[in-house]
This record gives structure tokens, sequence and C-alpha cells, in this order.
């Protein structure tokens, strides 16, 4: 049965803990086959199984949205309904929290009878935490229980309890600050991941007979004329049919050098026009366009989670209910068993226990972490379709290249050209570029490209081509015999033997050898770079697996220092000896396979981590790789392994710092030597500095 996806964005959504729960609840509507909130975008993405009751199951899931976290606006990703956000720090907000603190510190510096004092903190405690106590009260009406406005609360009324008022307002201010601060922090980081991936176009100037519209570019259909002025974003993919200018792709390859395009080029969308006026023919509608796959893919990306953070949603789902259950027994027990103990004194360390016990600062940072990573990888060309294998890339022992498309250029070059019996190089590459004009194969077009010369077909005669062994043909008056070692046996030409590294014709005129043409692969010019930087960042081995045949590979993995080379491969002997390699692996380590994206579908998906060199727009890559490398560098997976390291670090920085805190918070409180205040830093303070430290995913060089 196949599913149905559908992706809502929900407006509004500030509380990363409800943002967990609501991705929890949703799973378990009847129907829901899949669900992944992505709190940096604020889009759930659910996939459902029956489509006859699609309405009543998106019904079930907006009344839990809004179960679990109230006054939230929910629309459909890509609807034309425009929704304009209310500012998520009200005036209102602020205010209160001003005249709260103003009564709070005229209460503690100015002495007042008992019950003044008493309506002067209690004043200033509703004023600041109106707004927490509201959620709590309302939450638990809904059956949550265990979130942190519900701790708020309590910890801060159990103060007034104990007669702590200054302590209990105190709190609950330092805390409401803490809080606009926090989100201020995650704001800016949703910003700077936003902005990291802000190449989609706002517009496209559609050129209707002699007018030019500005139009939305999901508007424009194939065919249609577009005019792309100096400055905008390229709305869609196309051919430029007039003009010349300067493109900036680097939002979708990372590159900084602005590429030269002009009439009969191809364009692809995302890029920025820099200087001149562009007439384009749309080849491609917006929701299959580069810009729209790639915004997708990325966004996409925080569905498939990482073993961190699937850890983290799980620690967090019983880490809260045991330190409340912490509290309540350090309320209770202590004062029953340990002589001289009283109520009030243990109640004050529960409440300690209470605060820390919301987490936050993991549950926020985490998930916007790998999404930080993913975001910088995208702004550098490479993109990593999840979590899991931004993750995965961490822990790397070895990686296995394709050769032609991978190490070596796609397309073929003359390499050698070695003359005999008074023959020069002009002649011999000009008989074997007449011979080869008809042919459309690889290396003849690499020979053609040598001579770029104009072809006169006049001077071409009783052309025959030899299945298997080459071409027979009188050129200019000439018998000109073009073609491997089994041509010149046959027509008794002794000819010289080559054992190079490429294919190598040998040319003939008259019945006399002329020498020789090498055509090989090129190798990348950064290929080398790769390997070499892939060891350096600890990476055990290095293998090239090609059918190519045995001498040129030997040659091209020997330059570049690969560890182990297998040649003459079939389609399934290359995946027969790739699960052979992954089975030789370390344990707890991976396997990288990096291919073109095409011919090496079943060994992308065979891999630990499947990268493709896709090269802008290329369909079939984005298609069969968890990662695909837009440039076509292999250099780029080494750009990947550090983005990857250094979101894991960071990521885990965040993790042990934020547990470390609480623990020690937690262990003093026990001990009646942490107050409320140390517990709110715990809380509050750490979730901020945690956010503050994730940013740092998002900058790398």
């Amino acid at each position: 049965m196949s599913t149905i996806r559908k992706k809502f964005v929900l407006h509004g959504l500030n509380c990363a803990n409800c943002a967990a729960k609501i991705e929890a609840n949703v799973k378990n509507i009847d129907g829901v086959a899949f669900a992944s909130m992505n709190f940096a975008t604020k889009t759930l993405t659910v996939e459902v199984n029956n489509k006859l009751e699609l309405n009543a199951i998106i019904k079930k899931i907006f009344k839990t949205v809004n179960q679990i976290e109230s006054g939230i606006s929910i629309t459909e990703e890509g609807s034309s309904k425009r929704h304009n956000e209310k500012p998520n720090i009200k005036t209102s907000k602020i205010i209160r929290i001003i005249f709260g603190a103003v009564l709070f510190l005229v209460a503690i510096f100015f002495k007042f009878p008992e019950r003044i004092e008493f309506s002067m903190y209690f004043a200033s405690y509703i004023l600041v935490g109106y707004e927490v106590l509201f959620k709590a009260f309302r939450n638990i009406v809904h059956g949550q229980v265990f979130d942190e406005h519900f701790l708020m609360s309590i910890a801060t009324i159990g103060a007034f309890a104990i007669k702590e008022f200054p302590e209990g307002v105190a709190v609950m201010l330092f805390y409401e600050i803490g809080e606009f601060f926090e989100e201020i922090a995650v704001n800016r980081s949703r910003k700077s991941i936003s902005s990291l991936m802000d190449i989609r176009p706002d517009f496209a100037n559609l050129k209707v007979y002699d007018e030019i519209k500005k139009v939305p570019p999901e508007e424009v259909s194939v065919g249609d004329i577009i005019i792309i002025k100096p400055g905008e974003k390229v709305p869609l993919d196309g051919k430029v049919i007039k003009g010349k200018s300067l493109l900036d792709t680097s939002a979708l390859t990372g590159e900084s050098l602005p590429r030269e395009i002009k009439s009969g080029n191809e364009i692809l969308s995302g890029s920025i026009n820099k200087n001149g006026v562009l007439t384009v023919k749309v080849t491609k509608e917006f929701g299959e366009s580069t810009v729209s796959k790639i915004l997708d893919l990325v966004q996409n990306a925080s569905s498939k989670k990482a073993p961190t953070e699937n850890l983290i949603t799980k620690f967090a789902k019983y880490y809260t209910p045991v330190v409340v259950f912490a509290a309540a027994a350090l309320a209770v027990i202590p004062p029953l068993i340990i002589q001289g103990a009283t109520f009030s004194e243990w109640i004050n360390r529960a409440l300690v226990f209470l605060v820390v016990s919301c987490p936050c600062a993991l549950v926020i940072s985490v998930p916007l972490g790998f999404f930080g990573g993913i975001g910088a990888a995208s702004k550098h060309g490479i993109l990593i379709k999840g979590s899991n294998y931004l993750e995965a890339l961490n822990n790397v022992d070895t990686v296995v290249f394709d050769k032609t498309g991978t190490l070596t250029m796609s397309a073929f070059e003359v390499t050698d050209i070695k003359c005999f019996n008074n023959f020069d190089s002009t002649d011999i590459l000009k008989y074997a570029a007449y011979a080869e004009n008809y042919s459309s194969h690889p290396i003849a077009l690499s020979i053609l490209k040598a001579y770029d010369k104009e072809i006169d077909q006049s001077l071409v005669s009783d052309y025959n081509e030899i299945s298997g062994y080459g071409i027979k043909a009188i050129i200019d008056g000439n018998l000109v015999l073009a073609g491997n070692e089994k041509l010149m046996l046959s027509e008794n030409i002794q000819y010289e033997y080559i054992n190079e590294a490429g294919t190598v014709v040998h040319i003939a005129v008259n019945g006399k050898y002329a020498g020789y043409i090498v055509v090989s692969a090129k190798i990348k010019d950064d290929s080398k770079k790769a390997i070499t930087m892939l060891k350096s960042i600890g990476v055990k081995k290095t293998i090239m697996l090609t059918g190519d045949n045995k001498a040129i590979s030997e040659k091209i993995g020997k330059d570049l220092g690969l560890d182990e080379i297998y040649s003459e491969l079939l389609p399934n002997q290359k995946v027969e000896r790739f699960e052979l390699i992954e089975k030789q692996k370390a344990p707890n380590s991976n396997v990288i396979f990096v291919g073109d994206g095409i011919n090496d579908a079943p060994a992308l998906a065979q891999a630990d981590i499947g990268v493709a060199m896709g090269g802008v727009g290329s369909d079939a890559a984005i298609e069969a790789a968890d990662i695909v490398l837009m440039t076509d560098e292999p250099s780029k997976l080494i750009d990947a392994i550090k983005i990857s390291k250094r979101t894991h670090k960071i990521i885990w920085q965040n993790i042990i710092f934020a547990l470390a805190v609480k623990v020690i918070v937690l262990f003093l409180g026990a001990y009646g030597i942490a107050t409320i205040w140390e517990a709110v830093f715990a809380d509050v303070g750490v979730t901020l500095i945690a956010v503050l430290n994730t940013m740092r995913t998002l900058k790398y060089k």
C-alpha cells in the first residue's frame, strides 16, 4: 500500500520539548505510518496509510498538536495561504516582567508590614509568572503533566508555601528572563540555518509577448521564456537562448569563482546572475528544478534522525519523570526517618530537583546541531540526506572509489602520440581524426577534440568500420588503417607493441606503420589530494573498484596512492567485491562507496554511506546516494567528514556539559548546598549556553 506524504508548518512552536512530544504522539495516531518533527524549521512531516481517511487523520493530528501546545497555527507546506506569525516575544510580556521586577525590588529594599510585603511579592509573582502558570494549568487539563511550566509552577509555589517569598519570585523572574534570551538564541540559530539555504527564488520575470510579468516560479511552465536581470536569482532550470553573463553558483556548489554562461548553455535555478541580462527557455517546472530538489532534500534530512538524536529523545522521555519522583521522595522520606529534619527544609531541596528535571538543553541543542551541520555542508556543495548519515561520517574506516567519473574525468583525452617511418604527429592526428569522424565513441570524440579542425568529408571514401578491430578508409587518396593490434595483425602491418596505461589507437598509411595515439581518462586535479587527506584524517584503507583494464587501473591506483585496486570487474562482480570489503571492516565503523550515481547504484545502495559525484543538477545521483557532492570533486568528501566530526564534537560538548551541570546541581541540592537559583541556571542558563555553542556548527571554513 502506497503512503501519502504531507508536511505541515507549525507557526508559533518555540518549545523543543513540546516538539518531541508532538512527534511521539502523532506517531501513535492510527493510520500514521511515519512522523518526524523538525524543530529547526517548525515542520511536521507525516506519512498516512489510508487515502480515504486522510482528512480524518489530519484532524486528529491537528487536535494532538493543539493539546500539547495551544496557540499554534498549522498550515500545509506550500499552501498559498499566507501566514503572518506573531512575534515570539510579545511587548505585553516584556512590560509585565518589567513591572513585576520593579515591584519585587521595592519589596526587597523597603520595609513594609508583613501583609503588604506578601501582597507585593504575590503581585510581582503573578505579573512575572502569569504565562508559566497558565500554560501549566492548561497542559495539566490536557494530560501533559511533566513539562517545564508545571515543574517551575510547583517549584515556585512550593517556595511560597515554605514562606520563601523573595526566592519564589526571584526564581520565576530569573527563569522568564532566561527564557527570553533562550528564545532569542533559538530564533537566531534558526535564521542562521535558514540563511544557509536561502536559495529559493521569490519570483520569475515571465515574458508574455512583448510584456514582462513578475510571477511566482510555481506559475511558470516548461517552454516558457523568462528574463533574468543582473543581481537576480535564477528561478527555474532552463537553456540560455540570448545573452551572456557570469553566474554565482556558490549556493549550489560552494564554489567561490563565478561561471561564465552564454547562449546555448544550461542554467540552473538557485544560482545568481551577476552582470548580463539573460533570456532563458524553461526546461523544468519549479517542483522538478534543481533549487526545489536541493531545498527539499536538505529540509527533509531531519526525518532521518541520527542515533544520538534518538538516544536523547528516549533519555528525555524517562529523565523528567524519574527526577520528579526522586524530588517527591526527597521531600517526604528524609523528614520521616531523619531525626530533627523538617519538611520545609527537605521540600526546599526537592524544589531544586523539580527545576533541574527539564531536559530542554539537550532536546533543543542536539537536533539544532545536526541541522546546522547539514546546513553548513549544503553551503559547501555537499547534500546530506539525513542526520544519520552526517553522524555515520564521523566513524569511517574504509573508502571505496569507482574510477571513471569519480577519480578520473568522464571524458577521455589524447595523452601521447608516437611517430614512426618519417610520419609526424600532425599527420597521425589528422589521419586518425578523419578515420574516426563518423564514430560517436568516447575514444573517437577525444581524438576529434585533440585535432580541433574542420573535417572535409569529401576527402573520405570507401569508409569501412570493422567491428572489434577498427576503421579502414581512403583518406585524401591514402589507404588508412586506425584501430587496435588485431587490425594491424589482420592487415600484416608490423606495428610497435605498447604496454601503456590507456587505449592505444594504431595508425597505418598505405601499408606503412605510421605510429600510435594513446587515449586515456585524465585523473581529476584533486583526486590525489583527496586520497592523501583521507588518510591524514584517520581513514585506514582506500580502495578502487573498476571495470577498466588492469594496466590502466594499476597505474592510476599507484599514482594516487590507493591501498587496493580491483580491475576488470563486471557490475555484479563490483557489488560482490564490495560485500567482501564490508565484511572486513572494523567493528562499529562504516564503509563509504563513492561513485558517479548512475552505473554504481547497486554499490551505492549496499554501502553504509553511498556518496555520489553528482554534478550540479544530476537527478540520478541525487536519487541514488545518501550524500551528493555537487561539484564532482573527490576532495569534497574530506569537507563532509570534517563537518561531521566537528558537528559530533559540538553536540557531545553540549550533552556532557548539560548532564554534568544537572548532576552536580542535583547532588548539591540533595545535600542542601545548591538553592533554586543554581537549579534555574542548570535549566535555563545551560540551555542558553548549549544553543549558543550549537551555532558553531554553522561556521565551517
